[in-house]
């Protein structure tokens, strides 16, 4: 990594944090980087605070396509999925990004159009659920063609790097981020003779379109949650979902794999 870089750090401002943070800043600048205020400027951005935080940032900085993202947890909390670094160990971090070996990890991601007028993206997770205490009926197509009429709580769309949370914990199965693919999973699916459902994840290709248009029966206003927020849109009629062009790029340590993280956080 050329001295020179310049790292913008993204984290949730309060007094104790940004002590930890001073040591870690005044070690980067010693080394060459700069610290800047604007995300627009940098080169590499910094997550401080866990996966959760890490989603935020990228969402934040509008899933920038000419920089890299990588991220540091808090002092005793465990190492993620998206993160490499520890904030107890700030000074491997410096280091690593001088003088290691450091790969770029290209993550995929969902873009999903709403109502045909706004586009929206997530790096884990798309997921479409009731509002109310009553079940949602989707009409579920593949490439324009109806696959199966959905009743249940709603369905969660991941793609590999967002397979091992929300959607794992419906059972869905954890995926090599190096597919270019995306997973739908059923949450409470109903059914019965009227609706019929596969009843089971299922994963496309990159280059197929998921389309789902929602029963206008009273259950008008679902949730749509992007990664770890919501969209503030109510209306909605229907979505197209397909893997982006777009990807996130971030910075892998050697010997530091996606599935020696899947190892590491669950087993």
């Amino acid at each position: 990594m050329a001295k020179g870089s310049n790292l913008y750090f993204f984290y949730k401002k309060d007094e104790e944090l940004e002590q930890k943070l001073k040591p870690l800043f005044n070690l980067a600048k010693e080394n060459g980087f700069n610290i800047v205020e604007d995300h627009q400027e940098a080169n590499i951005i910094v997550s401080v605070g866990g996966d959760g935080m890490f989603l935020q940032a990228v969402r934040k900085t509008g899933f920038r396509q000419d920089c890299l993202y990588t991220g540091i947890t808090r002092s005793g909390e465990e190492a993620g999925l998206y993160c490499d670094f520890n904030l107890d160990r700030f000074d491997e971090m410096v280091h690593s990004m001088m003088y290691e070996e450091l790969e770029v990890r290209r993550f995929p991601i969902i873009e999903a159009d709403v109502n045909g007028d706004s586009s929206f993206y997530c790096l884990n997770e798309m997921s479409m659920r009731s509002t109310i205490i009553k079940t949602i009926v989707l009409d579920v197509y593949i490439d324009d063609i109806h696959f199966e009429t959905f009743q249940g709580d709603g369905l969660i769309v991941a793609t590999p790097t967002g397979s091992t949370g929300y959607n794992k914990s419906t059972k869905g199965a954890v995926v090599d981020p190096k597919l270019p693919c995306f997973q739908v999973s059923e949450l409470a699916s109903l059914n019965n003779n009227r609706y019929r459902t596969l009843g089971s994840s299922f994963i496309l290709s990159g280059d197929r379109k998921l389309s789902l248009k929602l029963l206008q029966d009273g259950n008008d206003y679902p949730i749509i949650g992007m990664d770890n927020e919501a969209l503030p849109i109510r209306n909605i009629h229907n979505l197209d979902i397909r893997l982006s062009d777009k990807v996130i790029k971030t910075i892998k340590l050697k010997d530091n794999s996606y599935w020696e993280r899947v190892k590491r956080t669950f087993l």
